[in-house]
């Protein structure tokens, strides 16, 4: 191993020197030259970010990453929960990208397939396959093209998502509201707010009030707990980024009379994709890969490692204090770069009393908001496939449902076998996972799982979406600090970003480290700017924070544009 070791007191691992050539010499332990003066970084967090700093570290530089990962899991967010051969995508992944960058790397991890899934095969689903990929009937190492459908469900009935002012739309809204939601919207469109100070604001200038209280407002405080009127709009700007009414029509009219198109999609806008890919087995898989990539390489990842402390000297990073948590055992490790995905609280907790009492203060008021799901194994479900889409057994063909009804607690809704048909070992049943959003230490998230997944079921059944009699299983998973929040201290960030900006080898990467809510491209693409900067010599950290910041927005939102 490419390790060094001296037992004292504590254990620490140095780096290398002389010195330490001199023991290893005397103890009849030999490296070679190069493998005791390579340089290390140390990389908190084994999600999409960190795994891919590691791999680029490996690929593209002489530097050697340890990644250092707090729970027993590979993948973060992206790991892929395995519950009796019923696996489960904590929030669902598409992994969909307008970067090519990112598109090439994924799939040089797992080609994306050449031939339809099971599924499709049977129903004789039309996808965009490529040409040479491999068959996933035959091959676990595959990337599946799937089509995406996400829909509302609000007045026991489904509505597009996007919204879009269908036939359907207008039948289900009813004339008196479809009327009001025109003329707000046409309202907007003369008198726009002229400064977006909130998310409601930012809402209501691209859909008018009546659609933005219909169809946003009580979705978007069921995920985060608070008004709209108390969030920044930066969130609108990095999730609904520019879709508006016009654009929704526009994409149905292209839609209306296009044809099955590139699954990349790169000029169509997020919300509007309609192919994506996604791993066989779930998200966790292409992680796990990576995480197997890393390895061979000579990475290290050490799981359930938790780094408790960060010494600074000067404008540098030279040591992590590390707690194994299975032994219980304290490490102190160094290394030349540092990359932090770790909650931005923790993070400023980690650097010591040293750090500014203003940006302790900061800090100490960003919030988070988590996430629990239940699995639930049912024979069928209750409401039936209504669609032209063609599917097994009568299934809805939904990848994802937006649960608007006010009665429930019940935020998204997934069906898994619409992911994917090898997520599922007995492939005649139904397996769903029940999105609840949730503050750490709340009511939801102390609720005991047979309690809390009882609530679900009550919930899922209130809607008619089951029957309870056909619930077979099920399973409670929890995420803490899921969701970096736009409220709190977030609108004084900057004063941290100054602060961590001074530290030239600390780069923090991905949606925690960085306080900011990216998918995991974005994710991967602040870990790739990283580790460029370090390899060309870049010391600005700008081109980091650049990443899924959606300029166009930020330079009109004083206009008020829409």
């Amino acid at each position: 191993q490419s390790r060094w070791e001296l037992t004292t007191s504590s254990q620490r691992y140095y780096r290398p020197s002389w010195f330490i050539c001199g023991i290893l010499a005397r103890e009849n332990v030999f490296y070679s030259l190069s493998e005791v003066t390579k340089r290390k970084a140390i990389i908190i967090g084994a999600g999409p970010a960190g795994l891919t700093a590691a791999l680029e570290l490996l690929r593209q530089t002489d530097i050697k990453p340890i990644v250092l990962e707090q729970t027993d899991m590979i993948g973060g967010i992206s790991r892929t929960v395995n519950y009796k051969g019923y696996r489960i995508d904590i929030g669902g992944h598409r992994f969909f990208s307008k970067s090519d960058e990112v598109v090439e790397w994924w799939h040089k991890i797992l080609p994306p397939a050449g031939k339809p899934a099971w599924d499709d095969r049977i129903l004789g689903r039309e996808i965009p396959a490529i040409e040479g990929g491999p068959d996933p009937e035959e091959t676990d190492r595959v990337l599946l093209i799937r089509k995406r459908l996400s829909r509302i469900y609000y007045l026991k009935r489904f509505f597009d998502y996007p919204v879009t002012l269908s036939l359907n739309t207008l039948k289900n809204l009813g004339p008196e509201r479809v009327a009001r939601i025109i003329t707000s919207y046409a309202k907007v469109r003369l008198f726009p707010i002229k400064q977006e100070k909130s998310l409601e604001d930012f809402f209501i200038n691209r859909f008018g009030r009546e659609l933005y209280e219909t169809f946003f407002r009580d979705y978007t405080q069921k995920v985060w707990g608070v008004p709209c009127s108390e969030i920044k709009p930066d969130w609108g700007a990095q999730r609904v980024k520019g879709l508006s009414i016009s654009k929704v029509l526009a994409h149905g009219l292209k839609k209306a009379f296009g044809r099955l198109g590139d699954v990349r999609q790169k000029s169509t806008e997020t919300s509007l994709i309609e192919w994506f890919f996604y791993p066989k087995f779930g998200p966790g898989q292409l992680w796990e890969e990576v995480a197997r990539k890393v390895k061979s390489l000579g990475g290290e990842i050490l799981m359930e490692h938790k780094v408790v402390g960060l010494k600074r000297s000067g404008n540098r990073i030279i040591e992590a204090e590390v707690i194994d948590l299975r032994s219980g055992g304290k490490h102190f490790i160094e290394a030349d770069f540092f990359f932090s995905s770790m909650p931005v609280r923790e993070l400023i907790e980690s650097l010591g009393d040293d750090v500014p009492a203003e940006v302790r203060r900061v800090a100490s008021g960003l919030k988070y908001r988590s996430f629990m799901t239940v699995g639930l194994l049912l024979n069928r479900l209750k409401i039936r496939n209504e669609t032209p889409i063609k599917t097994l057994n009568g299934l809805i063909p939904d990848n994802w449902i937006y649960v608007q009804e006010k009665e429930v607690k019940l935020g998204r809704l997934q069906v898994f076998n619409n992911w994917s048909p090898y997520l599922l070992k007995d492939r005649n049943k139904v397996w769903l996972g029940l999105e609840y959003f949730c503050d750490e230490g709340d009511e939801l998230w102390n609720m005991e799982d047979r309690k809390f997944a009882q609530f679900a079921v009550d919930e899922l059944s209130k809607i008619d979406i089951i029957d309870k009699s056909e619930v077979l299983d099920y399973t409670v998973l929890r995420m803490p600090k899921t969701y970096p929040a736009y409220f709190g201290t977030y609108e004084e960030f900057h004063v941290i970003k100054d602060y961590v900006n001074e530290i030239e080898n600390l780069f923090l990467i991905g949606r925690n480290g960085m306080h900011r809510y990216n998918n995991q491209d974005h994710s991967m693409l602040t870990a790739m700017r990283a580790v460029d900067n370090i390899r060309k010599g870049i010391k600005s950290k700008e081109n980091i924070w650049a990443v899924n910041v959606e300029g166009e927005y930020h330079e009109e939102k004083n206009k008020g544009a829409a």
